[in-house]
C-alpha cells in the first residue's frame, strides 16, 4: 500500500511538472502519465475487547487517546489537539470548534450519556491537576505526556497493537469501530453522522461495517417477528344477527 501511494504522488508530481514546462514554452505538448489506482478504502475495526487489549499494552499516557477515540470516533488529530477550554463539565459536552474539523464544522458530543467516556475525561482531569500541582504550570491538553502536547502516537500504536495480538491494526480503525457501535446500538444516521463529523452519508456507511456477529442479530430479530406473525390467516364469521339482518335487508331491496 506505501508503494502504491507513493506512486500515485510521483504521478502527481510529475504531471505538476510537465504542466509547467508546457506553460514556459520548453515542451510542446504535455507527456501521458499513466494513472495508478490506489484503493485504500479500509474495511477493517476493533471490538472493544481489541480496544482494551491495546490500551493496557499503549501506557498510561495513551491509553486515554485510545479510548476516547474508539467511543467517539473523532479523528486522531482532532483527539490530540483537543483543550480543556473544549470539555465543559457543567453542561457534559466535548466540542470542536466550527473551522478545527476537516469538513470545517463545528460538532458536540454529549459525553455524560455515555457513562465510561464521562469516567474517561474525569479520571484525565484529575491527572491533569495533579500534573499542574507538580509542576507548577497550566496544562492546556486534555491528553498529554506530563504535561507536553502528544502528537504522534503511530509507534507506539503499532507496538502495542503487536503486543496485544492484532498487528496491522491501524489507528483510524477506532473511527469504523464507533461507527459500528452506533449502528449496531440503533443510532439514526443523521444522529450517529453528527457525533461522528461524517458529513455525506456515502462516506459513513463505508464505516459501517457489519461484522458476522451483528448479522447473526439482525437475523435472530428477523426470525422473532416471523415467530410473532400468525401462520394462518384467521376469517371470523359474521354472527347471527348480523346476517339475519343482511338477509332481510337483501330481500326488501329486491
Amino acid at each position: 500500500m506505501g508503494e502504491i501511494r507513493r506512486a500515485a504522488d510521483g504521478r502527481r508530481l510529475f504531471s505538476a511538472v510537465f504542466n509547467l514546462a508546457v506553460r514556459a514554452g520548453q515542451l510542446t505538448t504535455k507527456p501521458y502519465v499513466p494513472s495508478v489506482k490506489v484503493d485504500n478504502v479500509r474495511q477493517g475495526f476493533l471490538t472493544m475487547a481489541d480496544v482494551e487489549a491495546v490500551a493496557r499494552e499503549i501506557g498510561a499516557d495513551l491509553a486515554p487517546v485510545v479510548r476516547f477515540a474508539a467511543l467517539t470516533g473523532w479523528r486522531k488529530r482532532e483527539v490530540l489537539s483537543l483543550r480543556w477550554r473544549q470539555v465543559d463539565f457543567d453542561a457534559g459536552t466535548v466540542r470542536l470548534e466550527p473551522g478545527t474539523t476537516k469538513n470545517m464544522e463545528g460538532r458536540t458530543f454529549p459525553f455524560t450519556a455515555l457513562p465510561p467516556l464521562e469516567r474517561l475525561l474525569i479520571e484525565q482531569r484529575e491527572r491533569t491537576d495533579e500534573v499542574e500541582r507538580i509542576t507548577v504550570a497550566i496544562v492546556p491538553w486534555v491528553f498529554h505526556r506530563h504535561g507536553e502536547q502528544i502528537r504522534s502516537i503511530r509507534r507506539a500504536w503499532n507496538a502495542a497493537c503487536k503486543r496485544a495480538g492484532i498487528p496491522g491494526a491501524w489507528i483510524h480503525d477506532m473511527r469504523r469501530t464507533a461507527v459500528r457501535n452506533l449502528e449496531r446500538a440503533g443510532v439514526s444516521r443523521s444522529v450517529a453522522m453528527k457525533l461522528t463529523g461524517h458529513k455525506t452519508e456515502a462516506v459513513y456507511r463505508r464505516y459501517a461495517i457489519a461484522d458476522s456477529t451483528a448479522l447473526a442479530e439482525g437475523v435472530e430479530k428477523l426470525a422473532r417477528l416471523h415467530a410473532e406473525e400468525p401462520r394462518e390467516r384467521k376469517v371470523l364469521p359474521l354472527n347471527g344477527t348480523i346476517t339475519a339482518q343482511s338477509r332481510h335487508r337483501r330481500v326488501e331491496g329486491g
